[in-house]
């Protein structure tokens, strides 16, 4: 092969590089990168938007409808209800008896059971005993006159028990809001551990009240008087549930007795769920 040959040979297939390039080059350009519309873009904002909106709608919806019921079955399941209970007890016979024991009362004078007291409602009231209602700024009492309480041939208890149903019963404070056995003294918080019947959860207090107690009976006499007031809220929304708060006084003499007596008073509030719809 000749010389010149070679380079017509090296001419042509330089030439057909440059048409292969261009071709490609043109290829290239047919699969360049696509950019979308601006209206299917927006269709995308729109759609997206729709549909937070509709979650948000549902959230608030769900929300609402759950309150509103909630709401209604706490009211329409709700109930209060004051357990009132004064327990007398005697190892012997007392005679010539008059007693002043306060009835559970709010601050503003309002007692729940002396009412009860005044029709002498009240389950296991012995009908020989002469009930009064005593009443000053101080509290509202019970005064309770018989000739004789027990005997001597062993200890007799008398207990006297009533429920009264109420309207909704602050159980968080009671030493504000409900009632209590007024006169109440020295009101102070306390290790709940140390009472008779610690609850789970409550907060505890301790205060001083007073009872009169005028009888005669032997030296060896054990009077014990002791009278408790609970305030309790029940209701039932998915399950049934309550509050409450619990509060009594209590006295021991020994021997006769013939005046006004320091008693201990206990207070346990805040007991039972308070997760429930404001009312």
């Amino acid at each position: 092969m000749g010389a010149g040959q070679a380079c017509d040979i090296f001419s042509l297939m330089n030439a057909e590089r440059r048409v292969l390039g261009s071709t490609l080059q043109g290829a290239a350009g047919l699969y360049r990168e696509k950019n979308e519309p601006e209206d299917v873009q927006m269709d995308k904002v729109i759609k997206i938007a729709t549909g937070i909106f509709i979650i948000i709608l549902v959230v608030v919806a769900g929300t609402g409808v759950y309150t509103f019921f909630t709401e209604r079955q706490y009211r329409e399941s709700l109930t209060s209800t004051y357990s009132y209970s004064l327990t007398i007890s005697a190892n012997e016979e007392l005679r010539n008896v008059t007693l002043f024991v306060p009835l559970p009362a709010n601050p503003a004078g309002y007692s729940p059971v002396e009412k009860r007291f005044s029709l002498r409602q009240v389950q296991g009231l012995p009908p020989a005993w002469e009930t009064s209602l005593l009443g000053s700024n101080k509290g509202t009492a019970v005064k309770i006159r018989t000739a004789s309480l027990g005997s001597g041939t062993g200890a007799t208890v008398v207990t006297l028990t009533l429920e009264e149903p109420a309207g909704q019963i602050d159980t968080r404070a009671p030493e504000t809001n409900s009632v209590l056995f007024w006169p109440v003294q020295d009101l102070k918080t306390a290790d709940c551990s140390g009472f008779a019947d610690p609850k789970a959860g409550a907060s505890c207090y301790r205060y001083l009240s007073a009872i009169y107690a005028d009888y005669d009976s032997s030296p060896n006499a054990r009077v014990e008087i002791s009278s408790t007031i609970t305030g309790k809220n029940e209701w039932t929304i998915f399950k049934p549930d309550f509050n409450e708060y619990t509060s009594s006084i209590s006295v021991l003499m020994l021997g006769e007795n013939h005046g006004w007596v320091v008693a201990k008073g206990e207070l346990q509030a805040g007991i039972g769920s308070y997760n429930v719809p404001k009312i």
